[in-house]
């Protein structure tokens, strides 16, 4: 498990092979500053390109991925400066219907929330160097 991050209760940046915890992460951010606290959450679901998916395996060459993601943090805070923000991401082999991803912001105010959450899961799209294999049925 490799992991930098914002607290004890679970670090801003994560990728781990264990099972993610949305509730960890919510704790981590929720501030008495910030009024909106917003989480998305990535599951595997049951198809992909016209078939049928038993589960995925993510493998990742962990500290360039993690790098990754402390950059991708730094470029959000650079745009929403009063955001606390979690990103993690699990590695492994995960059947239908367990969390990938879990990325937790909180924020003043609810527009920056989903603005800020919304840029992180498409940035993480692009630029995380994580292999997906789809494990068909």
């Amino acid at each position: 498990m490799i992991q930098t991050g914002i607290s004890q209760l679970a670090p801003a940046v994560l990728l781990t092979k264990d099972t993610l915890s949305v509730d960890r992460a919510i704790t981590s951010v929720a501030d008495p500053t910030c009024g909106a606290l917003l989480t998305f959450i990535g599951q595997v679901r049951n198809h992909s390109h016209g078939g049928s998916v038993l589960a995925v395996v993510y493998e990742a060459y962990e500290n360039m991925a993690v790098q990754q993601l402390e950059k991708l943090q730094k470029l959000a805070l650079a745009q929403w400066p009063t955001a606390r923000i979690v990103i993690h991401h699990r590695l492994g082999y995960l059947e239908v219907g367990a969390i990938s991803t879990v990325i937790a912001v909180a924020t003043p105010h609810r527009a920056e929330a989903y603005e800020a959450s919304r840029y992180l899961i498409e940035e993480l799209k692009k630029i995380l160097t994580i292999w997906k294999d789809e494990i068909w049925k």
